[in-house]
């Protein structure tokens, strides 16, 4: 694992997390850097999502350490995080799919000084732009994956933290998620997600986190990604 700098915007130390009787997380401890794509890379069950949830405040049974831009967050409620520049996209993604694209923007409040105006979204994703009248129902996975950061930027995230963004797309929208990271990192936003699919992984991150019996294994590159892929498949089950 890197080790943390003036650069560093998340710091996580031995984080432990249960569900019921099981002890999901082991002390998980990693770093992300401000404006890093980092993954989260690991089987199902390994604890990825349960980390998230703790890193957003929305895990309660949780011991550790989590800091913010040098402030330590770890008691706070996630609607304080969320003021403070911490975005959460979930698995679901969580859009209102009975609202149009422009009410599922506008209707979240804006929580603090780094929140896009709804003139920057629709430049930066002219989609949405384009589809702003139309409901979530109407939406490509893609499109509506699209939407999810965008609202949570239009809010004011600095750092991301995305679950399987990529999860059951087909490989064009696959490639239409790994643009969307990319455009969001170019504008100096951090992004921790969960990855499986460790090639587009390698597209996107700087540094990857293998995640194992709810503990951090190995921190690798993108180099190290692409020279163990085919151990890594087999390794997820992929």
């Amino acid at each position: 694992m890197s080790e943390a700098n003036d650069r560093t915007q998340l710091d996580v130390q031995d984080v432990r997390a249960r569900h019921g009787e099981a002890q999901v997380l082991q002390g998980v401890s990693l770093d992300v850097a401000a404006g890093e794509v980092v993954t989260l890379v690991g089987r199902n069950g390994a604890g990825k999502t349960t980390l998230l949830r703790c890193l957003m405040g929305l895990h309660r049974s949780m011991t550790g350490t989590v800091v913010l831009d040098g402030k330590d967050i770890s008691r706070m409620p996630s609607h304080k995080r969320c003021r403070l520049g911490l975005g959460y996209v979930p698995d679901d993604r969580g859009i209102y799919s009975t609202l149009t694209v422009e009410e599922n923007l506008t209707l979240p409040p804006t929580t603090g000084p780094d929140a896009w105006s709804l003139e920057k979204v629709y430049e930066t994703f002219p989609v949405l732009a384009q589809r702003r009248r139309q409901s979530g129902t109407h939406l490509s996975g893609g499109e509506q994956q699209m939407l999810s950061v965008a609202r949570v930027l239009r809010m004011g995230a600095r750092l991301l933290l995305a679950d399987e963004p990529t999860e059951g797309l087909a490989p064009l929208l696959v490639q239409q998620i790994g643009d969307i990271i990319r455009t969001v990192k170019a504008h100096g936003v951090t992004v921790l997600l969960i990855e499986q699919n460790v090639h587009f992984a390698s597209t996107v991150a700087d540094r990857h986190y293998l995640i194992a019996q709810g503990r951090v294994v190995e921190s690798l590159d993108n180099a190290e990604v692409k020279q163990r892929e085919h151990e890594l498949l087999e390794y997820l089950g992929i």
